[in-house]
């Protein structure tokens, strides 16, 4: 059996493209799994997982909860709002706490960047970064580029992806943009100048201000919510001016000369990043995205344990 170069999933940056091509061939293998009558397998039944979030998650909790059921293993999930880090406990104290209890591997998720590479040097389970801070969101990028992948048809070497909206507070962004990059793919950054972070072409990716002319250029739109809740300052006027300039609705999709991938990492901003009507037509991946988490995270999941 193949195996990953790492023993933990911290980022797409530790990833080398050999192991981003497993972990997407061994999703294909589980998402034919979770298609048929019976989508359970019993590859990780002696293994106990703890899905440990200290933010608030709907879609990535629910989506690593059942991809563990789906591979039969044992899990435990812990939220921080109810628990003994409201009363001070540390971050090292609480998982410590929870490896007492013979727990195998950790689904984290955290809102200080960094925050799991600190607890891969001090415990020895496997530990998946659900998300840390503004950092990165490597699941998310991985079920990004496998959704690409069958709706393009296999290789991303050459294909034209634009990530567009809040560059500058997004996790999704930079791990796209790794996973991207060292799967051969061209990227090109979208959004008002203020959410775009300096020095970013330092990775390799182009910056536009012209909605327009990027999805004119993209096989992909891969468009981004706009995080309020993690904006300090007004980084522009208005979310109505937001919409007006960078928004995207059905009629600029229509009239593209070419039929171009829209997807989303969810939840949408409906109305401001995306109409409904853009959201909900024939161009978007946005439940296949959601399907696809799955599977992906299976493939994660079954291939760290294998690590042991």
């Amino acid at each position: 059996m193949q195996k990953l170069s790492t023993r933990h999933l911290l980022g797409i940056k530790d990833l080398t493209p050999d192991d981003i091509e497993l972990i997407m061939a061994t999703a294909r293998e589980f998402k034919e799994v979770i298609n048929r009558p019976i989508k359970k397998v019993p590859s990780l039944r002696d293994v106990t997982i703890a899905n440990v979030f200290f933010e608030n998650s709907t879609r990535t909790r629910l989506s690593f909860e059942l991809a563990e059921k789906r591979l039969s293993a044992d899990t435990l999930n812990f939220s921080a709002s109810g628990s003994s880090v409201k009363k001070g406990e540390t971050l090292l104290d609480t998982v410590n706490n929870i490896l007492a209890m013979k727990v195998d591997m950790i689904v984290m998720r955290h809102a200080s960047p960094g925050a799991p590479h600190f607890l891969s040097k001090h415990i020895k389970a496997n530990i998946v970064n659900a998300g840390d801070g503004t950092h990165e969101h490597p699941t998310q990028a991985l079920l990004d580029s496998f959704s690409m992948r069958e709706k393009l048809g296999g290789d991303l070497t050459g294909k034209r992806i634009a990530i567009i909206g809040d560059i500058l507070h997004s996790r999704v962004a930079l791990s796209n943009i790794l996973a991207l990059k060292k799967q051969g793919a061209e990227v090109t950054l979208c959004g008002p100048s203020t959410l775009i972070p300096r020095y970013i072409t330092d990775l390799g990716v182009k910056v536009s201000h012209d909605v327009k002319q990027t999805l004119a250029w993209c096989d992909v739109a891969n468009v981004l919510r706009i995080q309020l809740e993690r904006q300090q300052i007004k980084y522009f006027p208005s979310l109505r001016e937001y919409s007006l300039y960078f928004g995207i609705n059905k009629k600029m999709l229509d009239d593209l000369n070419k039929e171009i991938v829209v997807m989303h990492p969810g939840p949408i901003n409906r109305g401001v990043e995306l109409s409904s009507d853009a959201a909900d037509s024939h161009h978007s991946i946005i439940l296949d995205q959601v399907e696809n988490g799955v599977a992906v995270r299976m493939a994660v999941l079954y291939l760290l344990a294998g690590q042991n």
